[in-house]
């Protein structure tokens, strides 16, 4: 119970933050990644606002490709990886690059077992 107190109150001020700032992806990506633990369906509404309207927000890419994967929406998760992969080449960011081709390495490879 305690836990699920601490998430809603987590939630509430994540929507506080985004109210008064709906344009800052961080509000969007901390609703998006909260809502994963409680509702894969307001998540994905999060997720695929970074993807339309923030598409350098990089961190986004690894974990909506995830949530796209749990949802068995393969060809989304795998788009998603690839978008990812040519945005984090693009903007430099060479950790996230590394994590979006492992994780999309190991997409590949579950696909074909």
């Amino acid at each position: 119970m305690g836990n699920l107190l601490k998430m809603n109150n987590l939630i509430n001020e994540l929507q506080v933050f985004y109210n008064e700032d709906p344009s800052d992806p961080f509000n969007i990506y901390g609703l998006a990644i909260e809502y994963l633990k409680s509702d894969w369906v307001k998540s994905r509404k999060y997720f695929e606002e970074l993807l339309l309207n923030h598409e350098d927000y990089i961190a986004t890419y690894y974990h909506a490709a995830a949530l796209y994967l749990q949802i068995n929406e393969l060809e989304l998760a795998e788009k998603t990886y690839l978008k990812g992969i040519e945005i984090a080449k693009r903007l430099g960011k060479a950790h996230a690059l590394n994590e979006l081709k492992r994780a999309y390495q190991s997409y590949l490879e579950e696909e074909f077992e």
